[in-house]
């Protein structure tokens, strides 16, 4: 996510509570580090207040409200949209606190015919944003709140089976409004894989390995690269 707060205030048409971006530019985001999101709340202290969206940063990796400390929260960065509305870390979530995750794109690794692994940089084409579905949950007592989200997931469709057998759920901006909407308890269609030609519409960018290194970051991570020996899809871990 390198975008300016001011741009995704304006891409989302969201509120801003934090008086300014409160986050760097970051190339290389990792489970717990800070992500910007955007949801629908009252404004902050003023449960009567009107709600609206926020655009707001949250650490990535959910705490459920119930755990007894934040610890795990980088084992639960991804939520299937298979499974997790039965799952009791995430299905209040699901219910209740939907936001989106802005992103530049994402990173996955393919496994090669050789063994080997080659990292792909996957963004819009035409360089523009994409939202990711994703849940939050607001954990600790009062005066130590602790904002945290996890994004959702699912089944890869079109030419990213090449690269991966899963994916970010991505939503389209004509879907936004329904992901976040506080009156609708359960997403339902919401929850399928992406249109293929949203998938379409994605460049499949082959990049150095450096960015398997959480410590680098900076636009050479997604600088392209020629390409190992093709790839063939793989059932690996989303991350």
């Amino acid at each position: 996510m390198t975008r300016r707060w001011d741009d995704l205030l304006a891409e989302f048409e969201a509120a801003d509570l934090l008086g300014g971006a409160p986050y760097e530019p970051d190339y290389n985001v990792a489970p717990t580090d800070p992500v910007p999101v955007v949801l629908i709340r009252h404004p902050p202290g003023d449960r009567s207040g009107p709600v609206g969206r926020q655009l707001r940063v949250a650490r990535w990796g959910l705490v459920p409200s119930f755990a007894r400390d934040a610890g795990g929260a980088a084992r639960r960065i991804n939520a299937r949209a298979e499974t997790v509305a039965g799952l009791p870390s995430f299905r209040a979530a699901l219910s209740r606190r939907r936001c989106l995750v802005p992103a530049d794109g994402w990173y996955e690794w393919a496994r090669q015919d050789d063994g080997g692994r080659q990292p792909y940089f996957l963004t819009p084409a035409d360089g523009s944003l994409l939202a990711f579905a994703g849940l939050y949950e607001i954990w600790g007592d009062a005066g130590s709140r602790l904002l945290t989200c996890a994004i959702v997931t699912t089944a890869a469709v079109g030419e990213l089976v090449r690269v991966h057998d899963r994916m970010p759920l991505v939503l389209p901006p004509e879907a936004w409004a329904g992901w976040l909407d506080p009156a609708r308890s359960h997403p339902g269609s919401l929850l399928t894989p992406p249109a293929p030609d949203l998938v379409d519409r994605l460049e499949l960018r082959p990049v150095g390995p450096a960015v398997g290194n959480v410590a680098n970051d900076g636009p050479q991570l997604i600088a392209p690269v020629q390409p190992a020996p093709a790839a063939r899809p793989a059932a690996q871990r989303l991350f």
